[in-house]
């Protein structure tokens, strides 16, 4: 799945001395850095980061990343944005379908996907961040993302918590 990061005002409690609100600026309104991001069921994280929207390009290339870190032909769970289904992406799968197999979560069903939760866990721990540049926003969703990857049991309970049973693994 994806999640996109930027300077933008984020709801999220934050603290100061009594009497003096905190005031955090940010220098954009627009997305800046873009994660892909891939889960597995025994707790594994995989995570790319783009200085751009999510394209066909980041997909395939976050696909071929996947893929040669796992080793093995993946099943790939996504959710109906528009790269998942582009035309340069269903041919990249079409081209390679011993290595990836698809299937597309049903429409406007986020709970049901285990890795909305680990960004919603990711942007929680971003939410007070004031990164100066483009560069920092990039550092922290890494930084934040590689945090996350040494819990293993906590990318194992957002399969749990979408309803997903996770057996048979070793």
């Amino acid at each position: 799945d994806e999640t996109g990061h930027s300077f933008r005002i984020r709801p999220g409690t934050t603290w100061a001395r009594r009497g003096l609100t905190p005031v955090l600026q940010r220098v954009s309104k627009r997305r800046e850095v873009s994660s892909i991001v891939a889960i597995t069921p025994d707790g594994r994280l995989y995570a790319r980061h783009f200085r751009t929207s999510i394209s066909s390009r980041c997909v395939i290339q976050a696909l071929r990343s996947v893929r040669r870190q796992i080793g093995t032909p993946l099943l790939v769970v996504w959710d109906r944005l528009n790269a998942h289904r582009s035309r340069a992406t269903t041919d990249f799968i079409a081209a390679h379908a011993q290595d990836y197999a698809v299937a597309y979560l049903p429409a406007y069903a986020p709970e049901l996907n285990p890795e909305e939760q680990c960004n919603a866990l990711v942007k929680r721990a971003m939410a007070n961040a004031l990164p100066g540049s483009v560069d920092d926003l990039h550092r922290l969703a890494r930084r934040e993302f590689g945090r996350l990857k040494r819990h293993p049991e906590m990318i194992v309970r957002f399969f749990r918590h979408a309803g997903l049973s996770v057996t048979d693994i070793p």
